[in-house]
């Protein structure tokens, strides 16, 4: 690992994972990750929303299921559609409530959680069409649950924001919805990619390019099929026209320097992009606001941003 302490909730963490036994993902099958998946402790209490509806959306391979977070309001609320992590492999809508409802409340906006097909039974690009159709049935019927679909955005961490990302750029691409922000928490947007934070020793039972090699792995049908831009945004030659941006990466996680270079990029595109990395944070962090300061920083700072993409003053 890095030359200095860890954080001492980060340590916390470590700690708690080698005295639970945990393993390293790429050392198990996608059957035995989903089970220490379901094995890991609960969150803390949900936060309260105002309404939560589960609905399901039409889809190419069939319906998705959706839930949808409504803070109380008095007018349509903007939307955030948010695709949760889990390297494309693992993660749930269940996964992610707690940081839904964090983010819905706090923006507040409205949260449209997808559970979209997994690999590896779904490869790419089953997963994204989902999150596609979904964002585009939500700029379609939103107004039927009393939402704003004019005032739209996309996110998601990890694998999630890789769909985020992929979303943006298809939305361009097919001319569907305004997407007003992409939200994108330490995305893998480049199969191929062989920066320098690839390489720094981490912790084996933190999340590692081994690991990441194993989500590729499962999500591509062939590895090629990384080669095309909606699997590996970084492989995009023109990102002009795609919505703003707000990039959060880790500094212990090998994902860091991908959206680092995406920021870059988008920059030099002339899309505006927020670069936020957590010195100290390790990947996964976001979604456990529970477990780090930093997750609580990193929401609210989404929040934020979401507020100024949405061009709305808080409510209240």
């Amino acid at each position: 690992m890095a030359g200095r302490p860890l954080d001492p909730q980060v340590e916390a963490y470590r700690l708690e994972r080698h005295t639970a036994g945990a393993r390293p993902v790429h050392e198990l099958s996608v059957a035995e990750a989903r089970a220490a998946e379901l094995a890991e402790p609960p969150p803390a209490p949900p936060e309260h929303v105002a309404r939560v509806l589960e609905r399901v959306v039409p889809g190419p391979g069939g319906e998705i299921p959706v839930r949808v977070y409504v803070p109380a309001a008095d007018r349509p609320l903007p939307v955030l559609v948010y695709f949760f992590g889990g390297g494309w492999v693992l993660g749930s809508v269940d996964a992610v409530d707690p940081v839904c409802r964090r983010l819905a409340n706090a923006t507040p906006c409205a949260v449209v959680s997808v559970a979209y097909r997994r690999a590896p039974e779904n490869p790419f690009p089953a997963g994204l069409e989902d999150c596609y159709a979904a964002t585009c049935w939500v700029a379609d019927h939103g107004l039927e649950l009393d939402l704003d679909p004019d005032h739209l955005a996309v996110g998601g961490a990890s694998a999630g924001g890789n769909l985020s990302a992929a979303v943006a750029l298809l939305a361009r691409e097919r001319e569907g919805p305004a997407v007003a922000l992409q939200l994108l928490v330490y995305p893998p947007l480049d199969h191929r990619a062989d920066t320098p934070s690839m390489h720094e020793p981490l912790d084996p039972l933190f999340f590692g390019r081994e690991d990441l090699a194993w989500c590729w792995s499962h999500y591509l049908a062939e590895p090629d099929d990384g080669d095309n831009p909606l699997a590996s945004p970084l492989r995009a030659h023109d990102l002009r026209g795609l919505p703003a941006a707000l990039v959060i990466t880790a500094e212990l996680d090998p994902l860091r320097d991908q959206g680092e270079l995406y920021t870059a990029r988008l920059n030099e595109a002339g899309v505006p992009a927020e670069l936020a990395r957590f010195d100290g944070a390790v990947h996964g962090f976001f979604s456990k606001g529970d477990r780090f300061d930093a997750a609580a920083e990193a929401q609210a700072l989404a929040a934020s941003a979401l507020r100024r993409a949405f061009g709305r003053l808080p409510y209240g």
